[in-house]
């Protein structure tokens, strides 16, 4: 019975312990949480019963590594950890771009994701609490602010106006980013308020439905009075900047955080690489049509000439210019406008072969070791040249009257990520035993080689039942 009579008093106790818990959290919940204009008393004081009772329904549930909040689930952090203890790892990891540029990157991060961590938070909340007027939902954000751990709000001027009028100035007692600071005693040469601000504008920017930034002027972590921000539209906050008495007199200088800067500066990098595609595409369009005139010009003039010789010259030329003007024709209707389609381009080229010399010798082109197909101009054209010099010579050359079998060359392809590699053979007549291609007084083996070099490669000629040019050289 003893043993019983003590439980008893123990649950006695335990259940008073639990009253005066409960009281206290109700205390807590209800307490002032900010400090605002009085013509903005109604809003912000229904805010603070709605936020406070909302904030009542904490439930904790280690077992299941769950806090929630009236059914939404919360999680909670060291606040040094998204600080100083981020800014000193962030200083670590860029310290080849200088602590300026590091703290940037640092800055532009943190406020980027408090940022849309705001604009979420406040969608939440406004449809939980069934929130539906601007001031209402401003009103309950330095609420679940002070709650949340964040910071106390105190707000010195403003105009909550739904346009790029608005307007906030107010200050942040108790921050936790300048408290994580202070408390490891350490000081810092910029304002390291910047979640706060990024999570501040982002739910004034999904209550007011306008862009919001907010600049944090003077730090506790900088050894300032207090930790003061102003929020405004993008576009305006420079002009309540420049008006504010209270930074007259100070040489601090500060910067007007932007969400996404660097979304938005890659979206101008894109759009002047888009620029200059177009231009270039242009350019490209310009020299195949100027290749295309030359062309066109030999194809007349070449009307003029009656030796068979001559005009075999003429005709050369005017191929080597149409391979060139290919190369150009595809760039100028491709969106890539450094990289060619190998296997096209070197096929259109066959095409042209085919069509300058009839069909009487097959012209067998084999792609079956191309893994990569894209290639620079610089590779592509000498490539194509190499192709067109050799064929033709092949053409002209390699076979003779009593051909027995099927006249045929071979064009092989190899192109990967290491190497360039062009087979072109037929079975023809075949060198002389002493031919050398650097002695060669042919036009055509003179700029292969010429080429060859061009491209920073190597050739190897054989000749056995036929003839075999090798090519090879790098991938890039």
């Amino acid at each position: 019975m003893k043993n019983l009579d003590e439980i008893n008093k123990r649950i006695v106790e335990l259940e008073s312990e639990l009253r005066t818990l409960q009281q206290e959290k109700d205390r807590l919940c209800q307490s002032k949480t900010v400090s605002y204009p009085p013509e903005l008393s109604a809003p912000f004081e229904k805010a603070q019963q709605q936020v406070g009772d909302y904030f009542n329904k904490i439930q904790f549930n280690p077992e299941e590594a769950n806090i929630s909040i009236d059914g939404e689930r919360y999680v909670l952090m060291r606040a040094s950890s998204l600080s100083i203890d981020f800014f000193e790892t962030i200083l670590r990891l860029y310290e080849d771009k200088g602590s300026k540029e590091a703290t940037k990157i640092g800055q532009n991060f943190l406020f980027d994701i408090s940022h849309v961590i705001g604009v979420e938070d406040a969608k939440e909340f406004h449809e939980k609490l069934s929130l539906t007027d601007p001031v209402s939902k401003l009103s309950a954000g330095p609420v679940h602010f002070a709650h949340s751990g964040w910071a106390y709000v105190d707000i010195v001027e403003s105009n909550p106006s739904p346009d790029e009028n608005f307007y906030l100035k107010y200050k942040h007692p108790h921050s936790f980013e300048a408290d994580a600071w202070i408390n490891k005693g350490k000081t810092a040469d910029f304002p390291v308020c910047i979640m706060n601000a990024g999570y501040s504008s982002g739910w004034c920017e999904q209550s007011f439905g306008v862009p919001l930034t907010s600049v944090e002027l003077k730090c506790r972590a900088k050894g300032d009075d207090c930790c003061l921000f102003v929020m405004a539209h993008p576009q305006k906050i420079n002009e309540h900047l420049d008006k504010d008495e209270e930074l007259k007199d100070s040489s601090a200088p500060y910067e007007i955080p932007k969400f996404f800067e660097r979304k938005q500066v890659e979206q101008e990098l894109i759009s002047s690489l888009e620029e200059k595609t177009m231009l270039l595409q242009e350019v490209h369009h310009r020299v195949k049509n100027n290749l295309q005139i030359i062309s066109s010009l030999l194809n007349l003039q070449s009307q003029y000439f009656e030796g068979a010789d001559s005009l075999a010259k003429f005709n050369d030329m005017r191929n080597r210019i149409k391979a060139i003007a290919m190369v150009h024709e595809r760039f100028y209707k491709s969106d890539d406008v450094q990289h060619a389609n190998f296997t096209e381009y070197i096929g259109s080229i066959v095409d042209l072969l085919r069509e300058t010399f009839g069909t009487e010798i097959h012209i067998n082109l084999n792609t079956d070791k191309v893994l990569e197909t894209k290639v620079p101009i610089e590779k592509a054209i000498p490539c194509g040249l190499v192709i067109n010099e050799i064929v033709t010579n092949a053409m002209k050359h390699a076979f003779t009257e009593d051909q027995k079998s099927a006249p045929t060359i071979n064009i092989e392809l190899e192109l990967n990520d290491h190497r360039t590699k062009m087979v072109i053979s037929d079975n023809g007549r075949g060198l002389p035993e002493d031919f050398d291609i650097n002695q060669s007084d042919s036009l055509g083996l003179e700029l292969v080689c010429s080429l060859v070099d061009q491209l920073e490669g190597s050739i190897d000629v054989k000749s056995n039942n036929g003839t075999t040019f090798v090519l090879e050289c790098g991938r890039h």
